[in-house]
């Protein structure tokens, strides 16, 4: 729907100050705060949304006008330049003289960092502006990247890249749990551009963060990057679900938890919950294994995508236990991740086993496969399942 009038007004309301501003980086970073309100309540393609809002805007205010009106529509110009009318708008007399730096910054350097289970990468990247007089400071935009779920869960515009950066450092060279290293430029563009197109898909955002405020300066700036020119690299394939399974159970994490040849049907039906789940996360990589994967895996998705019966709820628990052993060795991942894995495991089962009993987060479909076997109907058997519902079809 259309923006009304009323938007557009409000919104100049709210860059009354701009031409008080004393840089453009300010001046970008006040008018992609404005454009988030926009971001934040689209229904769908968020993106799409704040480029077509920018166009109507720049279509319904142009007229000769206020200095501030002439400056945030420059200012939204540089900020979304694929909008409708974005190349027309010119340079004002009245604005502000550090409207010519508008976007007129350079990459300086190219970061990442995370935590060793791949859980999550942060991505950073510093600019530098040409004339730092009129533009502002060497700033940075990082951009959260989380693989549990598949989107840049965060963005966020620093206007001090070299403290940052610097703290950055610090904390990643004081915990062996996270990891630190220059990135490739085009590489970075891709991996924050490819998930924050499914966030901006997203009915409803995640709730901490800036990444609505500061998506529109954050997404200008990573446009600058250099697109990836050459295909990605294709990744050997990892082992498959029966492969691990073989490997799992003649491992020594098998026997110390006393699953080492067995032959039980309960067994191979957890070991088959692990994979399928791993399978359902982004990357679907198997042996991915942390805290925050043990967490999703026993207090939600098993609840919500399997029946167990009472002796595969009493098995998963070992089962997780003996996985959780086996997959941060076969990572390689050091002690203290092993350690805390270890650990996160053993708080998450009494929920686990909580849940299991009072069935509070079984799906609906679930929870009627549940009474189906429960009464003594197989699932599998149509007949049975017609039979039980003609039975117990209200009269």
């Amino acid at each position: 729907m259309p923006a009304s009038p009323t938007a557009y007004e409000a919104v100049l309301h709210a860059a009354r100050d701009v031409t008080k501003l004393g840089c453009a980086l300010d001046a970008e970073m006040l008018g992609a705060a404005l454009l988030g309100s926009v971001y934040s309540v689209a229904s769908e393609d968020r993106a799409e949304a704040v480029r077509d809002f920018v166009g109507r805007f720049l279509t319904a205010t142009d007229r000769p006008g206020t200095p501030e009106a002439a400056t945030i529509r420059e200012v939204f110009a540089a900020l979304v330049p694929d909008a409708d009318g974005a190349s027309e708008v010119g340079h004002d007399p009245q604005s502000p003289s550090w409207v010519s730096q508008l976007g007129r910054v350079r990459p300086t350097g190219c970061f990442a960092y995370g935590d060793v289970y791949g859980d999550q990468t942060s991505y950073l990247v510093t600019f530098a502006y040409d004339d730092t007089v009129d533009g502002g400071p060497e700033h940075a935009v990082v951009a959260l990247v989380d693989h549990n779920i598949g989107i840049t869960k965060d963005v966020f515009v620093a206007a001090s890249a070299g403290v940052l950066l610097k703290q950055v450092r610090a904390i990643c060279a004081g915990d062996e749990l996270i990891w630190f290293r220059t990135e490739d430029p085009g590489r970075l563009r891709d991996e924050v551009g490819r998930h924050l197109e499914v966030t901006d898909e997203l009915g409803d955002l995640p709730a901490d963060g800036s990444l609505a405020t500061d998506r529109a300066l954050a997404a200008a700036r990573l446009a600058l990057l250099p697109a990836v020119t050459t295909p990605p690299l294709t990744e050997p394939a990892g082992p498959d679900a029966a492969d691990l399974t073989r490997d799992f159970l003649a491992a020594p994490e098998a026997t110390r938890f006393g699953l080492a040849g067995e032959d039980d049907a309960s067994l191979s039906f957890c070991l088959s919950l692990i994979m399928d789940h791993a399978a359902t996360l982004p990357g679907a990589d198997l042996l991915r294994w942390s805290p925050t994967v043990a967490g999703l895996f026993l207090l939600d998705w098993v609840h919500r995508r399997a029946v167990l019966d009472m002796d595969d709820a009493a098995m998963l628990p070992r089962v997780v236990r003996a996985w959780s052993a086996y997959a941060t060795r076969r990572r390689g991942l050091p002690e203290a991740a092993v350690a805390e894995t270890e650990a996160a495991v053993e708080e998450l089962i009494p929920e686990f086993a909580r849940l299991y009993t009072t069935g509070e987060r079984r799906s609906a479909a679930t929870a009627a496969v549940a009474q189906l076997i429960a009464e003594g109907v197989d699932p599998n058997d149509n007949a049975a399942i017609d039979a039980w519902l003609e039975a117990n079809r209200d009269d």
